[in-house]
């Protein structure tokens, strides 16, 4: 089953969820990134998070989120964009926790003190920064609060990431769900129960269940399905974009570089793709500088 979401209104309306299989991604993630488990668990909450809230966005809208808390892992950064593309990196990828439960993990890995930031580029005049504390290093949780805090929106977050015992990604995925005006306070008990009921994400995920089935646990069939959506890992990186990083450097910087005669060699933080700059290449960025 290849990675997608799901967009539904449930209970008449007066709820929204977005559900998703994140799998492929979050394994593509950890391939690209050498992510130890903890950091995996961590890290792959942090980018299905990320996607899922950018699923909430239209057009060339996009959103970036900002984990900088006090554990090891040292800080984790994601970029989403409305069209089911995600990417990102982390501190320090070689964090493991000697546990299998991966709410510990990754809280051991993010640690339970620290700030998420959720910058949003809605391509207007201004780009939007909010925040909230990190209240207990579980990516999930953190989010929920974010939610309320930031955004004045009741939310309730399912994050999950199971990791095989090859340290690979076996499954990944989640949901939120969010309260909308007009929901009735049985409405929202009922949902707590249904939440409170299910198997953890990654366990769900595991069993081959489809995000569609995932709304239908929480819901129990009181929903209507919106929209389906592509999930992938993408990075936009490119020759031409590090070119302009250099020029941005100046004159001055790109002499020395020259004066080296090494080429330069640049890494994307993203996919760590490599583009090399020769010596020649230097030259023409320097009359560019210029």
């Amino acid at each position: 089953m290849v990675d997608y979401l799901v967009k539904a209104y449930a209970f008449d309306g007066t709820v929204r969820i977005y559900a998703a299989k994140t799998t492929d991604l979050v394994e593509e993630a950890r391939q690209i990134h050498d992510t130890w488990p903890a950091a995996t668990a961590a890290f792959g909450k942090a980018l299905t998070g990320s996607i899922i809230m950018g699923a909430m966005y239209k057009g060339d809208q996009n959103l970036t989120i900002r984990i900088d808390g006090s554990g090891p892992i040292g800080g984790i950064v994601t970029t989403t964009n409305a069209n089911g593309e995600v990417r990102g990196y982390v501190g320090n990828p070689h964090i493991h926790a000697s546990t299998n439960d991966d709410k510990l993990a990754d809280a051991y890995a993010v640690g339970n003190d620290g700030f998420i930031h959720v910058t949003k580029d809605l391509n207007v005049r201004n780009i939007f920064t909010s925040s909230s504390e990190i209240r207990t290093g579980e990516i999930a949780q953190d989010l929920a609060y974010y939610f309320t805090m930031s955004e004045q929106i009741p939310s309730a977050v399912g994050l999950g990431v199971l990791i095989n015992e090859m340290n690979e990604t076996k499954a990944a995925g989640g949901f939120i769900l969010q309260v909308m005006p007009g929901a009735k306070p049985n409405t929202l008990d009922e949902i707590e129960r249904n939440i409170k009921a299910m198997r953890p994400v990654s366990e769900l995920i595991k069993a081959d269940y489809t995000p569609e089935m995932m709304i239908n646990e929480i819901t129990k069939g009181s929903h209507q399905f919106i929209e389906t959506m592509s999930l992938h890992y993408a990075c936009d990186c490119s020759r031409e974009r590090f070119s302009k990083g250099l020029i941005a450097l100046g004159k001055d910087e790109i002499d020395k570089l020259i004066l080296e005669k090494e080429p330069v060699e640049t890494v994307c933080h993203f996919c760590n793709k490599k583009y090399v700059f020769s010596e020649e290449d230097l030259i023409k960025l320097l009359e560019a500088a210029k």
